[in-house]
């Protein structure tokens, strides 16, 4: 190339975007502008050290985007409104971040007039999609450039490029793949390519330090984290942050999630997700309190699109601005306190405490009193009510 063309990267400091950092910089000539997007998952510590490395690759810039207090406003904070686990058992810890980190690269990458845009996705895994599909949409005149998985590259292919460019880092494959986040860590090891064996002990990142129950109490107002033990929190934030520290330390939140990928194939991940599950089951007892049978319905069945949506890549689809209105106006009475009881590996609702609660005991008592009707309400309710069923059989029963 003449002229080097501006290319935004995907940069994690991993081995895979290490790799590309280098051979779009030396071997297609490209002026690549490094872009790690902190969703959550990194340390000041890491961040240092990674961008420490950056520099070794020939590379024209390296640039943190902190988009952690957007992740929740645009994201997280609708998870949570839709009480949102995937097969009612993710709460979506990394596909969600892919979304915000591939919407903030494309905005990155048009405000400094880039021509090409890469990722270090492989081509047997949902990301590239993700990452592909938001480039498409928010920046569809930019090149989507992906040697990874262009070039079919393999581990030991990446790893013998990069010695031989005298780069110097850690190529010893870890046992477990960690991808940490704010919403969860996921954990990938042997164990879960297949359909049968369960991750060991040792491989959870958080390792179980507590070991007494412990009780506690958790605030929410319109829906929103709000107090975590008493301590009222500005930002939701530090409030998730609050709850992952009490209750990591019980290895709560691990699981092992099955499901149905993007590119049609079955797959199994390890997470560990203790704030966001708890979070999830406390908000979702709060709204059984607080909503109508009918907005629970229908919460239900649009939630669990939205999650569907967003694990898929459609997050710029109108549609979820929508749902996320909708979701939204839901959670107008969605306020109170929730107590939780901690133990190790698990978690207990314990109950709420709201001005809203619907099950306010002068209405009645379920099972021991009601106040609100007599007896002869009923009779005639459950006449109308099982008036047509009732006229079927008689019409019917006759005609065998």
């Amino acid at each position: 190339m003449n002229e080097k063309k501006k290319i935004v990267l995907a940069y994690s400091g991993g081995l895979d975007t290490t790799y590309c950092a280098l051979y779009l910089s030396k071997d297609l000539g490209y002026e690549v502008h490094a872009v790690l997007v902190d969703t959550g998952g990194f340390s000041k510590e890491e961040l240092a050290t990674i961008e420490q490395r950056s520099k070794t690759l020939g590379i024209a810039s390296f640039t943190i985007l902190d988009v952690v207090d957007t992740y929740y406003q645009e994201v997280i904070k609708y998870l949570v409104f839709g009480n949102v686990l995937k097969n009612q058992t993710y709460p979506l810890s990394v596909s969600a971040e892919r979304i915000l980190q591939a919407k903030s690269l494309a905005d990155y990458a048009k405000s400094i007039g880039a021509k090409a845009v890469a990722h270090g996705s492989t081509g047997a895994g949902n990301d590239q999609v993700r990452f592909d599909m938001i480039f498409q949409t928010i920046i569809p005149d930019i090149e989507i450039v992906t040697p990874i998985r262009d070039l079919k590259l393999s581990r030991q292919a990446e790893i013998e490029y990069l010695q031989s460019h005298g780069v110097s880092m850690n190529f010893e494959k870890a046992a477990y793949s960690i991808n940490k986040g704010i919403w969860g860590t996921s954990v990938g090891g042997k164990e879960t390519l297949n359909s049968l064996e369960y991750l060991p002990e040792e491989a959870w990142p958080t390792q179980v330090t507590a070991s007494e129950p412990k009780e506690i109490e958790i605030s929410f107002v319109h829906g929103e984290i709000s107090t975590v033990q008493g301590k009222k929190y500005e930002n939701p934030v530090d409030a998730i942050l609050a709850v992952q520290a009490l209750a990591a330390p019980f290895g709560i939140g691990r699981d092992i999630h099955v499901g149905d990928t993007i590119i049609g194939i079955k797959g199994r991940v390890g997470f560990e997700a203790a704030a966001p599950l708890i979070l999830i089951k406390a908000h979702q007892l709060l709204e059984k309190h607080t909503l109508t049978k009918w907005q629970l319905f229908w919460k239900n069945q649009l939630a669990e699109f939205y999650g569907n949506h967003l694990h898929e890549g459609h997050y710029l689809d109108p549609v979820m601005r929508n749902l996320e209105a909708f979701l939204e106006d839901t959670q107008t009475c969605v306020t109170g306190k929730v107590r939780v009881l901690l133990r190790p590996y698990q978690f207990n609702l314990l109950g709420i405490e709201s001005t809203h609660d619907l099950m306010a005991s002068k209405f009645g008592s379920y099972g021991e009193m009601n106040k609100g009707y007599t007896a002869e309400d009923v009779k005639g309710f459950t006449k109308i009510l099982g008036n047509q069923t009732s006229i079927y059989h008689q019409v019917n029963d006759t005609h065998d």
